[in-house]
């Protein structure tokens, strides 16, 4: 047997939270052709017992998964949203303007930059997938078309680019090498420069039961607790969090230069240590009731498709997230139980899901097929979805929210 290492402290981590057993990669949609060459991976969560980092192994190298991506931020209209009022929120709270540089690391399609283009303030995005990169670079945003590290930050830095403001938005779990990481923020960051990351909250993952979230190309699950001392050690202090409402649950965290005296710690960052820590997100026995809750929740899915199938009923999905196929494949739910799923993005129509091969099409079949259920994936955007499909209820259909535990709405 392999022995696993911590990918922070490099502790042997001999602790597992649960073991989602074999799956393929979570974004590796397909072609009918594929089916044959599809490959599965061990799905297994550890928990490092000295820093309580949350992690799986590395079974594939980063550029087999994202240099050709299938998610497009801009797919997601509360997601432009949610992007457009941090804007706001961030150039007005550190006056960020046109003499200040904003990089965001794994910057997407733009979906972000072009906000602070429109107020004039200089941007560089840095994406490693080159068809996400190449979309972004037609819209006129500037974008490096490169996996970020350390190196990269050194490039930069003597191409005399230093960042008043480096983004990370939901990309620090898919870093396998979170030392280099780090390490290349810090390098790329101005002495009064402010770093701000956003990533799913372990305490939101472990409270209401998201396994589907785990999945191989999130290498990471943070909580403040282990954050504070990762941070610390590369010389970089949390001084400000905000808890915020997307993916399920999430963190913003504010980083600068330990020696950056022109801002001060927040006392967010004490208080939500502190309600990570009552919860118990700093002792093992915490997490040893996770996997029975995952089950309670995989059983309870299963037995309703079955029933509805038995009755004749016709159970669809919304949406073709990474989650989703960590909840189907790990359920074992295939073809069988759900017919297809349909998905805004027009580069995941007409390819199948991963392991379940079910078929992708667009919103409009369900106005088409007119099925009984429909099984929203993504379900932390089930308010915008419902909204935009609430016509089911013309013929009696029923949304089937999945977690935090199973609900027919």
């Amino acid at each position: 047997m392999t022995q696993v290492n911590c990918r922070f402290c490099n502790s042997k981590l001999n602790n597992v939270i649960i073991d989602l057993g074999e799956s393929p990669l979570a974004n590796s949609y397909l072609k009918k052709e594929d089916f044959e060459q599809e490959k599965f991976f061990r799905l297994k969560v550890y928990i490092c017992s000295k820093c309580f980092l949350v992690q799986i192994e590395e079974i594939e190298a980063p550029e087999e998964i994202f240099s050709n991506y299938a998610y497009f931020s801009s797919y997601s209209q509360s997601w432009l949203t949610h992007a457009k009022k941090f804007t706001e929120m961030i150039t007005t709270k550190f006056n960020f303007n046109k003499n200040s540089l904003v990089i965001e690391i794994a910057s997407n399609d733009g979906y972000l930059l072009q906000y602070f283009q429109q107020k004039k303030i200089p941007i560089l995005g840095i994406e490693p997938a080159s068809n996400i990169a190449q979309v972004a670079i037609s819209k006129n945003i500037p974008t490096k078309n490169v996996f970020f590290e350390s190196k990269i930050a050194l490039d930069l830095v003597k191409d005399g680019k230093q960042a008043d403001l480096i983004i990370g938005n939901n990309v620090l779990a898919h870093v396998p090498k979170l030392n280099d990481f780090i390490k290349g923020l810090k390098i790329l960051l101005k002495d009064t420069g402010i770093i701000s990351l956003e990533f799913p909250h372990l305490l939101q993952l472990m409270k209401f039961n998201q396994f589907d979230t785990i999945y191989h190309e999130h290498f990471s699950y943070f909580s403040l607790i282990t954050l504070k001392n990762i941070f610390s050690h590369h010389n970089l202090k949390i001084f400000d969090v905000d808890e915020l409402k997307t993916h399920g649950g999430s963190l913003r965290i504010y980083i600068t230069h330990i020696e950056n005296n022109k801002v001060s710690k927040n006392e967010n960052v004490e208080n939500l240590i502190n309600k990570e820590k009552e919860f118990g997100l700093d002792q093992i026995k915490t997490y040893e009731n996770f996997s029975k809750n995952t089950i309670n929740i995989k059983n309870e899915l299963i037995e309703f498709l079955k029933i509805s199938k038995k009755n004749g009923k016709k159970v669809v999905c919304y949406g073709a997230p990474a989650k989703g196929n960590t909840l189907l494949n790990y359920c074992k739910i295939f073809t069988e139980l759900i017919e297809y799923t349909v998905d805004k993005n027009p580069h995941k129509q007409n390819l199948f899901l991963p392991g379940s091969h079910i078929p992708i099409f667009s919103p409009d079949k369900i106005q088409e097929t007119k099925p009984d259920y429909v099984l929203i994936l993504p379900w932390n955007l089930k308010d915008e979805i419902i909204e935009q499909m609430n016509y089911i209820n013309n013929w009696g259909g029923k949304f089937v929210i999945p977690i935090p535990k199973v609900s027919i709405i």
